[in-house]
């Protein structure tokens, strides 16, 4: 996993967020470091979608995936931390939930192959383009954890 702080994007898919997962996922993120800097609640239209899944354009499941990331709301994440793109992709699991090991978000939560409760960055070529099409600059306010400040204050 790579020391550098890097930033990706992830999406809590429609079944997350009708599940009432946002929370439940976005703390896995937390409990291990990872800041969220960006966050917008959406529904992507047909437009946005064609362009996240372009790389998929032609093969037999775009439709059907198309169909689904624009079936309901979305919470998607901005992320950063050092090695974030390898990191999220640890939490996540594999794309199938049914073959994701327990301890990942899928492999606790997910049921399915298409309806798998979140999307991650996988490269990143992929994050910086991701990340692109739902956050512009100003979108992003970048912190450390201040663990000391904010929760052991000493009173004078």
């Amino acid at each position: 996993m790579g020391n550098s702080k890097e930033r990706t994007l992830v999406l809590i898919k429609p079944d997350g967020v009708q599940r009432g997962l946002i929370g439940t996922i976005i703390s896995r993120f937390e409990n291990v470091g990872l800041n969220i800097i960006a966050c917008r609640f959406l529904i992507i239209d047909d437009a946005l979608a064609g362009k996240h899944y372009a790389v998929h354009k032609g093969k037999p499941f775009y439709e059907k995936l198309t169909r689904y990331i624009t079936s309901g709301p979305v919470m998607a994440l901005a992320v950063e931390g050092k090695g974030a793109i390898e990191l999220v992709r640890k939490l996540v699991g594999p794309t199938d939930g049914r073959q994701a090991p327990p301890g990942t978000i899928r492999g606790d939560f997910g049921r399915d192959l298409t309806m798998n409760l979140i999307h991650a960055s996988d490269s990143p070529d992929s994050a910086e383009y991701e990340l692109a099409l739902y956050f512009t600059g100003k979108d992003y306010i970048s912190w450390e954890y201040d663990f000391e400040r904010w929760m052991c204050h000493a009173e004078n």
